[in-house]
This record gives structure tokens, C-alpha cells and sequence, in this order.
């Protein structure tokens, strides 16, 4: 199932060249409330630790034999942003870095042994460089949860169904 392809359709008026002009479009604004109504069934999920330069097309085709299941691993998720919500390869992590920071290795904050955020005066503080931050928040990333093989198409039949017109 093409995710966008169940989605009720509706007009809407588009301004193109100076006068406006009826198209027909997805609703997709359904998915916030439909995805939430069918996945809160779902009691038992997999878990999954994404490899680095997995896509979810790839997590999708390993675990369904078919990528076409990738936008379920992303909504199932809460992962709405394919390049924010999903972990970076290291290479482009550094890059990344970079980009923000300027650098790599520049002081982003200090920490106590318990990982608590305190000032660099505070006794036996760590100093936590830029991409030793930007990576914690990158792991945390890589565990995601399945649904498992035998329920997928059950699920994408829900939704379907739900999101259907007058389905």
C-alpha cells in the first residue's frame, strides 16, 4: 500500500498566476488522526537496532522482504522527519558537526559522573565535545520498534480501511 494512495481527497483553491484554480488534493491531516487510533492497538512490538547507513526502505526490506513497508517503521516511530528523526552515518555526523559547531571538538558542556549538566568550575567536571554530544543524541536513534511480520498487513489493512472515505 502507497501510503499517501487511501487518503481521503479534497478540493482546494490554489492561487496559480493571478487567479485561483480548484485542485484536488490529499488530506493529510488524516493521519494524525487515524495512525494514533489503530497503532494504540498494538500492544506487542520487536525492537530493532538500525546499522549505520540503514534507510528505512532498508530496515523495511529486511524485516517485511519488502521496502514498501518503511513508512509504517516511521510512523510506528513517531519519526516524522526522515533526516532529523533518523540516526546520521558517522561520516555524516561529523559533517554535521561541523556545519553547526564549526568543529568537532569544541567544548559543548561539562558533566558529573552521573551525566547531570554542571559548570566547568564543578569539581571533577567532564568536558563533553561537540561530537561527543551530537553522537548520544544520534544513538538514541538507532533502536526503533517493529511490528511484527505477521500483523503488518493486518495494520496496513486497518489504516487503509480507516482511512478510506466512508470506509
Amino acid at each position: 500500500m502507497a501510503y499517501f494512495n487511501n487518503f481521503p481527497q479534497m478540493l482546494y483553491n490554489f492561487p496559480i498566476g493571478g487567479s485561483d484554480k480548484v485542485v484536488v488534493v490529499r488530506d493529510i491531516t488524516a493521519n494524525v488522526r487515524v495512525i494514533k487510533s489503530v497503532l494504540e492497538n498494538i500492544t506487542l512490538y520487536d525492537e530493532y537496532d538500525i546499522v549505520d547507513g540503514e534507510s528505512p526502505e532498508i530496515v523495511s526490506n529486511k524485516v517485511y522482504e519488502t521496502s514498501d513497508y518503511h513508512w509504517v517503521l516511521m510512523i510506528v516511530n513517531q519519526r516524522f522527519d526522515y533526516l532529523a528523526d533518523w540516526p546520521m552515518t558517522y561520516d555524516r555526523l561529523v559533517q554535521y558537526c561541523i556545519d553547526k559547531y564549526g568543529n568537532t571538538t569544541s567544548i559543548h558542556h561539562y558533566e558529573d559522573s552521573k551525566f547531570n549538566v554542571v559548570n566547568s568550575d564543578y569539581p571533577s567536571a567532564i568536558s563533553i565535545d561537540n561530537i561527543t554530544y551530537e553522537n548520544r543524541i544520534n544513538e538514541s536513534k538507532r533502536r526503533i520498534k517493529i511490528i511484527s511480520k505477521s500483523l503488518i498487513q493486518q495494520i496496513t489493512n486497518e489504516l487503509r480501511t480507516v482511512m478510506t472515505p466512508n470506509g
